[in-house]
């Protein structure tokens, strides 16, 4: 069964960006409270709209401080669509 639900029924893993506006919304955390992982308010603005990619060090914090696997936040930014 696994491996057919694998094969006809893959669950993509969610955008790096929206597993952690998630995560912050479960813990109550505002973006204020991601400055010490990401940086200044400024950088975590540029993180969340999507105009600044996580580096290795952000990511390392964030899996620490919100505890997302790691492999969910080194895949690759989907862009925005206006």
């Amino acid at each position: 069964v696994e491996n057919y639900e694998n094969i006809h029924y893959k669950i993509e893993a969610p955008d790096p960006i929206k597993a952690i506006e998630f995560r912050m919304e479960q813990l109550g955390l505002s973006r204020k409270d991601l400055e010490t992982s990401i940086g200044s308010s400024a950088r975590v603005s540029e993180v969340l709209n999507k105009k600044r990619k996580l580096t290795l060090p952000m990511i390392r914090k964030l899996h620490k401080s919100l505890n997302i696997p790691a492999e969910i936040l080194i895949q690759d930014i989907t862009q925005k669509t206006a």
